[in-house]
């Protein structure tokens, strides 16, 4: 092995472990020539170059191109870190300075409205804008864009936001129809999103199968619910605007009319009713710059798809092609990197990034023994950067693929008090619903009387908690037992068979007490827990689901192989809710707070930090196993666009990675664990393939 960077017993190396030498090149320094060289005097625009100057702002020679470009429709790729926000605003300026365009004939379409928000700031500062001006230009996220319409030609509906209502209704819906245990709401309502953003009505859903059948039932009455209450959703706002536009040729010309020039923001965003509505906007004049990167196409479960930056002169022939492949934001070894990880798609348009920044760390790599070694090698180094380098904890950043990928590095920071913003759901793995269950089942293992316990567990008995320990609570008073959970042999609604149902699980928790807690979780999976998660398996669908859930039951299976018996483990988990409860006090605020970010790697897309570590870069996780498994896993053949499903779930994973290695400015850590869930897994073959 090559030379070590810190000399603790788990450490990063200058390659990633089974590679001997390192193949590929360096991204090549970019010219150093700006908007200052090669904007003469002469040229008529120069004053308006002269004054972004001013400001600090150096353009070069393809940004220049794309800032000029203005009739006629242009695709800007732009690479990671290459300044496209800098080219849609100074785009904007040169429109309203130097071509003297009404800023009201400008609509600047976005993907959040933090992003237009900071769009409109950036142009009001511009040279001779000002905030007047600037607040004339529609900067609006698209769900805005399209309500504003709805509603200025009478759409009087309640908007029911992303969280709150919807999956209230979802949870109560399921548990009327006993499906609580089988689905969970988030991934219901993702679902259904996924197929509006491609056009497709709930009544022309499939009904191939059994589990098809209940899901349409299922969307179904969540439409008529909100028709009902007169309430629309984010995904509703989309398809009326997009149906108001074709069916109102007034109302769409005036539009056209109006909005003479168009920008898109993060195209390579974009699901397929937002691509049809910028279509039609643009119909009879074609000013529409976009502005994306294919390469960085990660949300196919919101219906985006690359293809629409890839066959985008098809669709606007004519246009013109600008790629803005200078990366100003990271050093040449974590840009060469990613251009090695990235070459290996074939679905792209090829280029190679520059670098502004020839100097700079390159990656290192770790091939610690399992998740809970690598969560103590990225705190350990963690930590010391901080206080080597004088370095802030908000300087970090801990992306994983998936959540129980996580489950490791979360309880470490936790335990060891390191101040953190999860932007994920913010609960640990021992909070899942999936998790509880198991967890009451070791509780009752060592505390037969513990009430709270076995009202956590009482779903997995096929009877309404809330009645069934009502009942228990009932008998109990009246007669004590040692364990309490034998009244339920006589509650009302339980036949003889549950009966002995019952009495075998009492048995099983009893027999737990003596056993190790990994061997005691394993039992309880084996005898009935793994069966009962795949409860109404009728069809295929939801695979990624349910093996999602399977993984977090493996994570457990993983923490609690350190511990040699259930009190301790328990007692382990009972610190980790106590010391995250008092981190939650700490009511960090993610816009200031002095802490370390961690995230999923989709959460990061569009942000950068100067220190990242990226956990789980092994086969099974980056790649993940549903995309290894595409072709016989419904839920990516549900998402992925393409004829062959296995090649395009593996490629959106690639980029995912080159999504994860961009997002550092200064130092990128890769760890791959040599065992995941149990078993060996190789470095993730997206490093590997990046060396040959």
């Amino acid at each position: 092995m090559n030379n070590a960077t810190n000399s603790n017993n788990k450490i990063y190396y200058k390659r990633p472990y089974g590679v001997v030498n390192k193949n590929y090149t360096p991204a090549a320094p970019a010219s150093a020539d700006t908007s200052e060289q090669l904007v003469p005097p002469s040229d008529k625009d120069a004053f308006y170059f002269r004054a972004l100057e001013s400001q600090g702002i150096r353009l070069n020679q393809r940004q220049i191109s794309a800032v000029r470009h203005i009739d006629g429709p242009i695709l800007t790729l732009a690479g990671a870190g290459s300044g496209k926000t800098s080219v849609l605003v100074c785009r904007t300026g040169y429109m309203l300075s130097v071509r003297g365009i009404p800023p009201q004939q400008l609509l600047l379409m976005t993907f959040s409205k933090k992003a237009a928000d900071e769009m409109k700031q950036r142009i009001s500062q511009l040279p001779n804008i000002g905030q007047g001006v600037a607040a004339k230009i529609e900067a609006r996220t698209f769900h805005s864009f399209c309500l504003l319409m709805l509603r200025r030609r009478g759409y009087k509906q309640n908007i029911l936001g992303e969280a709150g209502r919807k999956q209230i209704y979802f949870k109560r819906l399921l548990r009327e129809r006993n499906l609580h245990e089988t689905y969970q709401p988030e991934t219901l309502i993702t679902l259904l999103s996924s197929y509006k953003m491609k056009m497709i009505a709930v009544p022309d859903l499939p009904e191939k199968t059994e589990e098809d059948r209940q899901l349409k039932l299922i969307f179904t009455s969540y439409e008529e619910w909100k028709r009902q209450l007169d309430l629309i959703d984010y995904d509703d706002m989309l398809l009326e605007a997009y149906q108001l536009l074709k069916q109102d040729e007034n109302l769409l010309a005036m539009l056209q009319n109006w909005f003479r020039y168009v920008m898109i923001d993060e195209f390579q965003d974009t699901n397929t009713i937002q691509y049809e509505i910028i279509r039609l906007l643009v119909q009879p004049h074609r000013n529409l710059m976009v502005v994306g990167d294919d390469d960085q196409t990660i949300y196919s479960f919101n219906g985006a798809r690359n293809d629409y930056i890839l066959n985008f002169e098809k669709q606007f022939p004519g246009a013109k092609n600008i790629i803005l492949d200078v990366n100003y934001r990271s050093g040449s070894g974590i840009v060469g990197l990613g251009n090695a990880v990235i070459r290996h798609n074939k679905q792209r348009r090829s280029k190679t990034l520059l670098t502004a920044k020839p100097h700079g760390l390159p990656p290192v790599y770790a091939r610690p023994g399992n998740s809970d070694d690598e969560a103590d090698l990225i705190v350990n180094t963690l930590l010391q950067q901080k206080e080597k380098k004088g370095r802030s904890f908000r300087d970090f950043a801990i992306l994983f693929r998936t959540a129980s990928s996580s489950r490791a590095i979360f309880d470490q920071l936790v335990i060891r008090q390191v101040p953190f913003i999860d932007y994920g759901s913010g609960e640990s793995l021992y909070e899942q619903w999936v998790i509880k269950p198991v967890i009451a089942h070791l509780r009752l293992s060592v505390d037969r009387r513990n009430f709270d316990a076995m009202e956590a567990m009482l779903a997995t008995m096929y009877v309404r908690p809330d009645q069934a320990m009502a009942f228990i609570w009932n008998e109990d008073k009246k007669q004590a037992k040692k364990w309490p959970l034998i009244h339920l042999t006589r509650y009302p609604e339980i036949k003889s068979f549950h009966q002995d149902k019952i009495k075998e699980r009492i048995k099983l928790i009893r027999s737990l007490e003596k056993l190790k807690p990994e061997a005691a979780i394993r039992r309880l999976r084996m005898e009935f827990y793994d069966q009962f998660i795949e409860a109404n398996k009728s069809g295929p669908a939801l695979t990624e689901h349910k093996d999602s859930l399977k993984e977090m039951l493996d994570e457990l299976e993983a923490s609690a192989k350190r511990f040699d018996g259930i009190t301790a483990f328990l007692a382990f988990i009972d610190e980790i809710a106590a010391k995250h409860e008092e981190m939650k006090r700490m009511k960090l605020d993610s816009s200031n707070a002095d802490a370390v970010n961690f995230m999923t790697i989709h959460k990061s897309k569009g942000l950068e930090f100067p220190v990242v570590f990226v956990c789980g870069v092994s086969e099974g996780i980056l790649p993940h196993s549903s995309a290894i498994t595409a072709e016989k896993n419904s839920d990516r053949s549900a998402i992925q666009a393409g004829d062959n499903v296995g090649e395009a779930a593996m490629e959106e994973e690639r980029r995912l990675a080159y999504v994860a290695v961009t997002r550092a400015e200064e130092e990128l850590y890769i760890s791959s664990p040599a065992y995941y869930r149990g078993k060996p897994a190789a470095v993730s073959s997206f490093i590997i393939h990046a060396y040959s």
